[in-house]
């Protein structure tokens, strides 16, 4: 049997949408069609791998963050599937500092929801890489170019379709891809492209027309900029379009950049060392370190358990680390200690450390983690270190100091800073 590529880099990409979009179906259809679980769960019958609270099992809905991890070629894809209930839209914007970009998930039926709105404006705010699925495109009353009118005028003007749809509607509905090799695909590419780009634009007007190759480079970088979203239909019960949004990510979502200094964000935080209870409030989340989503684990028992997305360095074993958060009142405090048990999600050779940058892990030790429950927007740019708003938890190229001032816009409700490393 042929080995594994080996994994070169990790991303975190949020999975959201508004509820019943089909969003953990979703995270299901791709955690099986990667072989990380043997078979489909149900959201109806309540044992998918990312809903494993007793809420969450008989509403049928997410309450809580998950993280779940797969493989695609060289690439490790941790997937954090968010709530998409209006009423945990807190638990959502906990999760948003630790991505480096998001699929946001609409059904082909309802079409673009209030809540639609609401994430699809967070997301453009932070300059996330956004792609979107169009899902239940097998479902009477799909629609394809008629939501992709409502999605340009309601969410985003720049789409860049990959996929189309064939018998839309019916049980037998089909996706096939539009290469850019095509050059009426990479034409209509090429002007949704040219609004956000002079050089292109330039191109356009006066010829000769961009390549397929150039196409393809300007639109990664443009989405990953998060001005232009491309779009992917299929549907999570059939598993048609999911490999081609998978192909995607990994092609058109950039990891974020390193740094020697060791930083990086708490999210979540799980009491009891595993199980499907006991998380405090609005704050649990987990995987097993093999890979498989929910919020159980195989730490250490007892205590708390806190979820870290490292940015920049390195963390180890038994290595002393330093909370920066902001309390209840306001005030700043930092908390020191070691890491007693280390995790590492979606990587078993590893599972015991380090956790490198890119990467997420269940660690424990951590004192004052059990309310440091994720971070809110800043004025700090993921990539450029600019003033383009993003999520607070990506590394500043500034030096570190013993203790960060107040970021805007944030409560104490969604105030983890970045955890420094002694």
């Amino acid at each position: 049997m042929p080995s594994s590529p080996r994994v070169s880099r990790t991303l975190n990409i949020g999975v959201l949408a508004h509820v019943d979009a089909g969003k953990t179906s979703l995270t299901e259809r791709l955690l099986y069609d990667a072989g990380v679980i043997d078979r489909l769960g149900s959201v109806d019958a309540g044992d998918t791998q990312t809903d494993t609270g007793e809420i969450e099992r008989q509403r049928g809905i997410t309450v809580r963050t998950a993280v779940a991890s797969l493989t695609a070629g060289d690439t490790r894809i941790n997937l954090i599937d968010t709530p998409g209930h209006s009423d945990f839209i807190a638990e959502v914007e906990r999760a948003l500092g630790v991505l480096d970009g998001a699929v946001l998930v609409l059904s082909a039926v309802e079409g673009v929801q209030a809540q639609t709105r609401v994430l699809m404006k967070t997301l453009r705010r932070l300059r996330l890489p956004v792609l979107l699925f169009i899902n239940k495109i097998d479902r009477a009353g799909a629609r394809d170019e008629g939501l992709l009118a409502d999605i340009r005028r309601a969410l985003a003007p720049h789409l860049v379709p990959l996929t189309s749809v064939r018998d839309l509607g019916t049980r037998n509905a089909h996706v096939r891809p539009r290469s850019l090799d095509d050059p009426d695909v990479r034409a209509e590419a090429a002007e949704v492209l040219a609004e956000t780009d002079d050089a292109l634009l330039a191109r356009v007007v006066d010829g000769p027309l961009p390549s397929a190759e150039e196409v393809a480079a300007a639109l990664a970088a443009r989405t990953a900029e998060g001005l232009v979203h491309p779009v992917f239909f299929g549907s999570a019960l059939s598993g048609q379009g999911v490999g081609a949004l998978v192909e995607g990510v990994a092609r058109l979502v950039p990891p974020a950049p390193g740094g020697a200094e060791p930083r990086g964000t708490v999210f979540a935080v799980e009491r009891g060392g595993g199980g499907g209870s006991g998380r405090d409030g609005g704050s649990g989340t987990g995987a097993t370190g093999g890979g498989r989503g929910g919020r159980g684990g195989t730490g250490a028992r007892g205590g708390r358990t806190a979820y870290l997305r490292l940015f920049s360095g390195e963390v180890a074993l038994r290595q002393r680390v330093t909370l920066h958060r902001r309390g209840p009142g306001g005030a700043l405090t930092e908390h020191t200690g070691q890491i007693t048990a280390l995790e590492v999600i979606g990587d078993p050779g590893a599972a015991r450390g380090p956790l490198t940058a890119g990467n997420i892990a269940r660690i424990k030790g951590c004192p004052g983690s059990g309310w440091a429950t994720g971070s809110g927007p800043s004025t700090t740019s993921r990539r450029t270190g600019g003033t383009s708003p993003r999520p607070a938890s990506r590394p500043s190229s500034a030096p570190a100091s013993p203790a960060p001032p107040p970021r805007p816009g944030c409560t104490p409700r969604c105030s983890t800073w970045p955890t420094r490393i002694r």
